[in-house]
């Protein structure tokens, strides 16, 4: 799905404590609708080509997003061997919570209604990070998400919050059910939480025309929830 909508795309370095993240920003060149920030899954980073093309559609109908590393270079590379880092939830959280306070302190960006959109392990790290932010964080749409991976912090989420999952990938379709249900059994009725499961598709959404249903899912979930007359 291409992207037919200019945007200014531009290289940021983000202050997160004492260490620094790499990241990019796009924003639409006649303006943002909304604000969407990307937690990439397991293993992945800012450049993941699967996020990128949701990213482009998402830009491709105004919304301004923020790709970027929730670890450092010398932090993947010990990952890439360990395998350690990548499920440190808590790490990963911070790591976003910390952006956020950046985005924050942005005059360009401050006035924009923000969104999460986490991928596997991502998708953790942005359910806690909603429920850490409730005033912040408008929305949450998760990609083959592990909810379960929040832990305590899931039941306290009150942001509208998509999770899309593959057909085929049983166990996750499993976890993000059961994560529907905790999160329907926990807050008011007037709570919005969906699950869509994409017929055919596995994990990474790897089959024709699968990542794309999940940016149209997407697309339509953000405009619908960071649209600026909701503020």
């Amino acid at each position: 799905m291409g992207n037919s909508t200019p945007v200014t795309a531009r290289p940021i370095q983000i202050q997160a404590g004492e260490i620094s993240l790499e990241g990019e920003l796009a924003i639409p060149k006649g303006g943002a609708s909304g604000l969407v920030i990307f937690a990439h899954g397991s293993g992945s980073s800012r450049l993941s080509p699967r996020n990128r093309l949701v990213a482009e559609t998402l830009n491709g109908v105004g919304m301004a997003t923020l790709l970027f590393d929730l670890l450092t270079p010398e932090e993947w590379e010990v990952d890439q061997q360990t395998r350690h880092l990548r499920f440190n939830i808590e790490l990963l959280a911070e790591r976003l919570i910390a952006t956020l306070d950046w985005v924050k302190q942005q005059p360009e960006l401050q006035n924009l209604r923000i969104g999460l959109f986490g991928a596997s392990t991502g998708a953790a790290a942005a359910l806690i990070a909603a429920a850490e932010r409730p005033t912040l964080i408008k929305t949450v749409v998760s990609r083959g998400g592990r909810p379960d991976l929040a832990g305590e912090a899931l039941p306290r989420v009150t942001a509208p919050t998509l999770l899309i999952v593959g057909g085929y990938d049983a166990p996750v379709v499993k976890l993000n059910q059961e994560a529907i249900q905790s999160l329907q059994a926990t807050q008011p009725l007037q709570a919005e939480y969906c699950i869509e499961i994409v017929p055919g598709a596995t994990h990474l959404f790897e089959e024709p025309g699968k990542l794309e249903e999940v940016a149209r899912l997407a697309g339509e979930w953000f405009q619908q929830h960071l649209s600026p007359s909701l503020s």
